[in-house]
């Protein structure tokens, strides 16, 4: 069901999971490109045309009111409701701790002042997929750092379903997070009722959230125009395992990402090859018991390998040179080198804190970065929905001694106009 790798014969595997990010666009921008010309030139009307066209629903008024957004809360299971309250909670708790404050300071006593202001972006767009995969989770995620942030208009949009309505838990998410207001808007078409806006969907300065290629397209396009967070790939998972850890919870754990789709990565690497036998077997096990399990066998039949390593060491160099999206350490004692992780998006301790833990109620954001970006960028947070100002003074003084220094590199880059606008303020009684 998984390929067994020995760590010597990697190259391979190792090339072929980051070619399966690799993906042509040429055919999508060619749809997309169209799609975005249309809203920007047409607005509602091409809304309209796009969401009978792609979601099977002819919509007179895409905007939800707040009394249908208030009902879904009479309508979801009161459990639940109470978990998505507890999910709220967590992750505000952790998101709360990122919080940035302006600073202003007088460097070595001089009469210069510097500092940056921390403001709230004004208007955020936050996408969250429909259909069967319709997460209040990703709701969670995107609209409470932004809230924490201070942004002061959070718009949702989410593809209706062809009944044209939105599922429920969907809208109590956003109503529990603060969502100001929620379009039943999907796709390219979406994102590009953001960027541009039309009669009914305002213009946003900043988009966040996941999507499929077509959205994952479209938030290229508009980049620039807009902020966007981040080109989220398939979902990945890379397991660190000694011959302590249980093979049931291994498997189990590469499972839960297999079943994402076809193109997730599910990743184990230990230097136990009896580990490896013992997964393999619980492996056959569980996906057969499971709903997605067609899903799931292929997802592991394309991407899911156990990579066989000499030591603990080589399994860390490893993983950081793969630079997962989740990484799990299932070893004796995972504190033990979780510091040497360099590349990662998120980091699981021990056998009782599976990735869902994450994905669903722990607080750190689930929006994470894949296909080794984490080897420069990091998961979404409160400072995607800021911006941050420096604060620049400096006295007729101060600006004096620092004259002869600046004019140097001016002119050194032929800049001669910016020489000049210091030389001219001390050219008068002098």
């Amino acid at each position: 069901m998984i390929r067994v790798i020995q760590s010597e014969n990697n190259r391979k595997f190792l090339e072929e999971l980051m070619d399966r990010t690799a993906v042509n666009y040429d055919e999508v921008y060619k749809v997309v490109d169209e799609i975005i010309l249309n809203i920007k030139t047409k607005k509602d009307k091409a809304l309209i045309k796009y969401t009978q066209k792609f979601d099977n629903v002819l919509l007179d008024k895409f905007e939800i009111t707040k009394k249908e957004i208030e009902k879904s809360l009479e309508t979801v299971d009161s459990k639940l409701l109470k978990t998505i309250k507890q999910a709220k909670t967590n992750i505000e708790n952790y998101h709360k701790k990122q919080i940035r404050d302006s600073y202003i300071y007088k460097p070595n006593g001089e009469d210069i002042i510097l500092g940056q202001l921390i403001k709230p972006i004004e208007k955020v767009g936050i996408y969250v997929p429909g259909g069967k995969a319709a997460y209040p989770s990703t709701v969670l995620m995107n609209a409470v750092p932004a809230k924490i942030a201070g942004v002061k208009e959070i718009i949702m949009i989410t593809p209706p379903n062809k009944d044209g309505k939105v599922k429920d838990s969907i809208l109590a998410a956003a109503y529990i997070a603060g969502v100001d207001r929620v379009f039943k808007i999907g796709g390219a078409q979406g994102i590009a009722a953001l960027a541009y806006g039309t009669e009914t969907v305002p213009k946003v300065s900043k988009i966040t959230g996941p999507g499929n290629i077509y959205v994952a397209a479209a938030k290229r396009k508009v980049s620039g125009l807009v902020g966007i967070d981040m080109i989220a790939g398939p979902s990945e998972i890379l397991i660190i395992a000694d011959e302590t850890a249980n093979p049931k919870y291994i498997a189990a754990d590469l499972i839960s990402q297999a079943e994402h789709d076809e193109m997730a990565a599910s990743i184990l690497v230990t230097d136990s090859p009896s580990l490896v036998k013992k997964v393999t077997n619980e492996l056959e096990k569980q996906v057969a018991q499971l709903q997605r399990s067609e899903i799931i066998q292929n997802s592991l039949k394309n991407y899911g390998s156990a990579i066989i390593t000499n030591s603990l060491n080589e399994s860390i160099n490893i993983a950081n040179q793969i630079a997962p999206e989740h990484l799990e350490i299932l070893i004796k004692d995972p504190f033990s080198i979780y510091k040497r992780i360099n590349n990662a998006g998120a980091i699981f301790l021990g056998e009782y804190s599976p990735e869902p833990v994450g994905d669903y109620f722990a607080g750190p954001n689930h929006t994470l970065p894949t296909s080794s970006t984490a080897k420069f960028s990091s998961a979404l947070s409160v400072d995607d929905f800021i911006t941050k100002t420096s604060l620049i003074y400096y006295s007729r003084d101060a600006l004096k001694k620092s004259k002869d220094s600046i004019i140097m590199f001016a002119e050194d880059e032929g800049l001669t106009a910016h020489a000049n606008s210091v030389k001219i303020r001390f050219e008068e009684g002098e």
